[in-house]
């Protein structure tokens, strides 16, 4: 019955090949378009789309196997044989398709014809209520009665709220009485580890509105989900997910690495388990282009790999090794994921970094936790302050989890609300909004469009065209037709207007019919096929079925589509150059400029920007032509064709195709031959979140109107600089950094001498208290470091010196006050002093000891600040002796 992990992910995917399903890719674990999620954490997550009605699928009946991280349950990862946050999902779905009986029927041909599960052995659950899959399975399958188990809605209907739901059959797997609990009741349902459920067969047949009433859907669908570990783990008849062929060789490189036997400790098994888990949902998140980070799906990265690292330290390895492990993960997984190949460099290197990066501070922030715990403990308490989980998270880069998961461990417990509200003010003061872009457009419009319409577009072929208006919505209304002022969405049965996608911006134009003309301002993607022109009536009025005259903007897509050639090429080259990890993370095409988001943990150096740009414009001098090739996915997949993480497709793709340079699906619009493009300059290069840097350039005339303001800027500076010509520029600039020096230690002379003079005067004018010298300057400046200078001076001159500065600046007070360390063992605190002179001042301050600073608003009260510092001063020296 042994059956490899990898022979199982094939055979599953050909057996529904062969019932007419079509085979995708695994999707990224980053969700496209969908908010809702942080992580794929399902086979159906990334459809979604085609559940919801929202996108044509590119077949009825789709089969995947795809990589999914799911982490509410990791504090019992490897504490258990069966959790874990990264594991594999094998799942055949129909989208209004076949149904029940098929579903059933197959998903036991292929558990005991394919993978010859003996039959006596399996058990199946249903809804109670599901009278047909009990038909199905008894009288189709010929499964006895008591072999189907009726479940409540609790374990056998799926539903989130509202909207598409339905009851669900799961197959079980009999492991044997010795692998049971020995209780009489012990069956489907145990908790013990006898019956292990394996497959779960969703029947989505009901849409659940908001009076809790289920309607039957006129199109039902199919979602399955079987896990592969899960499945691996039975076919291999080992106990549990981290026995498999493919992860054992995971957890035997980390005992070699770490230098412990597996099986011999409790303790150490939990902290192997962990890293061999944890290890390999990381290499597959930064192979998919997500980068450690404090947010989102960063912060889930950063988490599994700090808890990875702290449980090395378990093991005691203090030093990093995490990256070592990264070769055999991906020997692993090669076969299924060869991408992983290319990214091996990149991942390790992410990976060293992140791990070094958690090493430099582990130790100080696990004292300063473990001295924390000691006090609790101590004083009979058991709540850690938020304050101390958020700098341990701030300073330390302790993630949240980890601090409580090591304070549990001691039985403590975190004050959570207080580090929330902490986190949510960091987040105020810190976070910078980006805004995303949204493909589908329609969602941020608030129409309902009733019955199914399709604009068929036009525009790859030519920029204008005879159509007919279909339909017209005014402030978010249907009418019949609108006037002029108006501001509408007009709904066209075709148009050469390209619609906001893929970061490519909307063309705008004009659509004209007899009665009226009509400014296109916008243009979105609608549901299934409609194309929403938002427009602004400039003349007259336009009507529903109206003959219209659609033109797009000739010069603004011409330069659009400049740059949107450009991007692919700035893509190919930034892979080439900074290696195969840096993939598009967004992209922005507008006819004045590109930006392109890409993954990549450091900034560029000016060589490697002039290195891109030559690239890029050596491209474009060949005048390469832009194949634009219409084909099926499948086709598109195996051509090569890189797939973008912000794109969505259907079964029939658009290939870009640039020579050999470039070869891209993408739905937008390109020129027909690079040297189009003209020219090609990036103006920045910086970073948009962590692991994330941005380019933004531009191409054509904007090159060389770039190119002119420039000659204009270095032709003022010449003449400035009163140099003969621009390669005279830098020597003049030289000459006037040297003057500049030669000026600044003549001025730093001059201020030493004033500094003296003054420093005399206000010594002698000093208190004595005691053996001590208080010296208070009180004076109107705006020189801070003036201050600051004079302040060293005296505190050298005399070591029983005390320097109290009340300086008056515009409308507030500034205080400065120093003492040497003899002084402070005598009694005098400059923190406390300062802090107090504030108060009069109407103001904060504190420090050092020695040192501290502070201000106010009340000026007026300058002498009375002076006296009460006298006060306190005099107060703290004899009492101090």
């Amino acid at each position: 019955m042994y059956m490899s992990t990898d022979e199982i992910r094939e055979k599953f995917l050909q057996f529904f090949e062969s019932k007419g399903h079509l085979r995708l890719p695994s999707f990224s674990l980053i969700p496209k378009n969908d908010k809702s999620l942080l992580l794929i954490n399902a086979g159906m997550a990334p459809l979604k789309p085609y559940f919801l009605g929202i996108e044509e699928p590119p077949r009825r009946r789709i089969t995947t196997c795809q990589k999914c991280i799911r982490t509410p349950d990791i504090d019992r990862v490897g504490k258990t044989a069966r959790h874990a946050t990264f594991f594999e999902m094998l799942g055949n779905f129909s989208f209004g398709d076949y149904f029940k009986k098929e579903a059933i029927t197959w998903a036991w041909e292929f558990v005991t014809e394919v993978l010859k599960l003996p039959k006596e052995r399996l058990w199946v659950t249903i809804y109670e209520e599901d009278d047909e899959a009990f038909e199905i399975w008894h009288k189709e399958v010929g499964l006895e009665e008591d072999r189907i188990k009726r479940m409540g809605k609790e374990d056998n209907f799926w539903e989130i709220g509202t909207g598409p739901c339905g009851p669900c059959s799961e197959i079980y797997f009999d492991r044997g009485v010795d692998k049971g609990c020995g209780k009489e009741t012990c069956g489907i349902g145990c908790d013990c580890d006898r019956y292990v459920e394996f497959w779960n067969l969703v029947f989505t047949q009901f849409d659940k509105d908001e009076n809790g009433v289920y309607h039957k859907l006129k199109n039902p669908n199919i979602d399955t989900g079987m896990g592969l570990e899960r499945i691996a783990a039975i076919m291999q008849g080992v106990d549990s997910l981290f026995d498999i062929d493919i992860v054992k060789v995971i957890r035997d490189k980390i005992c070699e690495i770490t230098g412990c036997e597996y099986g011999k400790d409790s303790e150490k098994d939990v902290s192997i388990r962990v890293i061999t888990d944890h290890i390999r949902g990381t290499v597959f998140m930064i192979g998919d282009g997500i980068l450690p980070s404090n947010e989102g799906r960063g912060y889930v990265l950063r988490r599994l790999i700090r808890r990875a690292a702290r449980h090395g330290r378990m093991l005691g390895k203090k030093e990093t090794f995490l990256h070592l492990i990264v070769d055999t993960v991906i020997e692993a997984y090669k076969n299924p994921y060869p991408e992983l190949i290319q990214k091996g460099e990149y991942i390790k290197k992410v990976l060293y970094n992140e791990e070094s990066r958690f090493n430099q501070t582990i130790d100080i922030g696990l004292e300063l936790l473990e001295n924390e715990i000691d006090r609790l403990k101590k004083n009979k308490e058991n709540v850690l302050k938020g304050e101390i989980a958020f700098k341990l998270y701030d300073t330390y880069g302790f993630p949240l989890d980890l601090t409580k998961e090591i304070a549990a461990e001691k039985g403590i417990i975190v004050d959570q609300a207080g580090f929330d509200k902490l986190m949510q003010e960091q987040k105020e003061r810190a976070r910078m909004a980006q805004k995303e872009l949204e493909n589908i457009g329609w969602k941020d419009i608030n129409i309902t469009i009733e019955d199914e319409v399709e604009t068929v577009f036009v525009g790859y072929d030519t920029l204008e065209t005879q159509s007919r208006v279909l339909k017209i919505f005014s402030n978010d209304d249907e009418v019949s037709y609108t006037k002029e002022g108006d501001i509408c969405y007009i709904i066209l049965d075709k148009t050469p207007f390209y619609a906001e996608s893929g970061g490519q911006v909307a063309d705008k134009g004009v659509l004209e019919t007899e009665s009226g003309i009509a400014e296109v301002l916008d243009v979105k993607k609608g549901p299934k096929g409609t194309i929403l022109h938002k427009a602004k009536v400039i003349k007259g009025e336009i009507a529903v079925d109206n003959n219209v005259f659609a033109k797009v903007n000739k010069n603004l897509r011409l330069a659009i589509m400049k740059n949107h050639t450009a991007t692919h090429l700035l893509h190919s080259s930034l892979r080439r150059i900074l290696g195969e990890h840096a993939t598009q993370s967004g992209s922005l095409v507008e006819p004045e400029r590109l930006r392109f988001d890409f993954a990549h943990f450091e900034a560029l150096s000016e060589e490697q920007i002039v290195e891109i740009e030559k690239m890029v414009n050596d491209i474009i001098q060949q005048a390469i032509p832009v194949e634009k090739i219409q084909t099926d996915l499948d086709s598109a997949i195996k051509m090569g064709a890189t797939a973008l993480f912000d794109e969505k497709y259907s079964n029939i793709v658009r290939v870009i195709k640039i020579g050999d340079f470039s070869m891209e699906l993408c739905g937008g619009t390109h020129v027909d031959n690079t040297g189009q493009i003209g020219m090609f300059k990036i103006i920045s290069e910086s970073s948009v979140a962590a692991g994330v840097r941005r380019i933004e350039a531009i191409t054509g005339n904007k090159v060389y109107e770039f190119m002119l303001n420039n000659q204009k800027v270095l032709k003022d500076i010449r003449n400035k600089l009163k140099a003969n010509s621009d390669s005279e520029i830098v020597a003049k600039i030289n000459q006037l950094e040297e003057r500049i020096t030669a000026l600044e230690k003549e001025l730093e002379k001059h201020k030493l001498l004033l500094v003296d003079n003054e420093l005399s005067l206000l010594y002698n004018e000093g208190l004595q208290i005691g053996e001590f010298r208080l010296i208070i300057n009180k004076k109107e400046t705006q020189d801070t470091d003036y201050i600051r200078l004079l302040t060293d001076r005296i505190r050298e001159r005399d070591s029983k010196a005390i320097v109290l500065n009340l300086i008056k600046q515009d409308k507030k007070a500034i205080v400065l006050m120093a003492c040497s360390k003899e002084a402070v063992k005598k009694g005098i605190d400059c923190g406390k002093t300062v802090k107090d002179v504030c108060e009069v001042l109407g103001g904060k301050g504190g420090g050092r000891p020695d040192f501290a600073q502070g201000g106010g608003n009340k000026i007026e009260n300058l002498d009375l600040a002076a006296q009460r510092a006298i006060e306190l001063i005099k107060s703290s020296i004899e009492g101090g002796s």
